[in-house]
């Protein structure tokens, strides 16, 4: 999953990246309003954390903007706690929650998982396909009970297909949302790590679907698609 933090104080910023990438999300940031809006109108993110006292162009103009455009990604505010004024405005003008200042890093966290699963249409942090176990709250991942440990990429790769299991992911998709600007985007990559995935788990639940992408189903649902039609009785 990719994001975006759009906050002006920079030590906060800091932190709250910091805490987006070691629960396994990629994380792009900006400073001011301006480069809030224009990465928001340009990169296509899974959610964004934004601020509303911004320089340059404010939270609530940002949002209006990206709403007017069409910009549908989940958006979590973030306000002074005596200005719920501003709270109103934010849900008026298209936000889908929001944490006032000071707030713990936690909550952050916890706002977003339900932000993302409910973008995906999930009820619960915990996603399963066939064996394969993901505890988005913990960041763990298990097969048949028995824990597995992957890479940051690796994790958001899998991470990515269950909450889009059942649909096909392109290699362009995959790319966009799970690494930030700075990530060499070669889509060769891609396939280099579905192949470490498929190897850790040893499940066939990620599907190659030719000239399109990947399908995560369950094994049985990729036997069935993998048998070929029986053969007509000779007349």
């Amino acid at each position: 999953m990719r994001l975006l933090v759009v906050e002006d104080d920079k030590d906060l910023n800091r932190q709250i990246v910091a805490a987006l990438a070691q629960a396994g999300y990629a994380v792009d940031r900006a400073f001011d309003g301006e480069e809030g809006w224009f990465l928001g109108d340009t990169e296509p993110y899974d959610a964004v954390v934004l601020d509303l006292g911004l320089p340059k162009k404010d939270g609530i103009s940002v949002l209006t903007e990206w709403r007017k455009a069409g910009r549908a990604m989940p958006v979590l505010i973030l306000t002074a706690r005596d200005r719920w004024g501003d709270k109103v405005q934010g849900f008026d003008c298209g936000a889908d929650d929001y944490v006032a200042k000071p707030f713990h890093m936690e909550e952050i966290l916890a706002r977003l998982r339900a932000l993302l699963r409910r973008a995906a249409g999930h009820a619960t942090s915990e996603f399963n396909c066939g064996p394969v176990h993901l505890d988005a709250r913990a960041g763990r991942v298990s097969v048949d009970g028995s824990p597995v440990k992957l890479t940051s990429h690796e994790y958001r790769l899998l991470s990515y297909l269950m909450h889009h299991a059942g649909r096909v992911v392109q290699r362009g998709e995959i790319v966009e949302h799970l690494y930030d600007q700075d990530f060499d985007r070669d889509s060769n990559t891609i396939e280099v790590f579905v192949g470490r995935l498929r190897k850790k788990l040893g499940v066939e639940i990620i599907q190659t679907v030719r000239g399109l992408g990947y399908l995560l189903a369950p094994p049985e649902e990729n036997s069935l698609k993998a048998e070929p039609s029986p053969a007509r009785p000779a007349r």
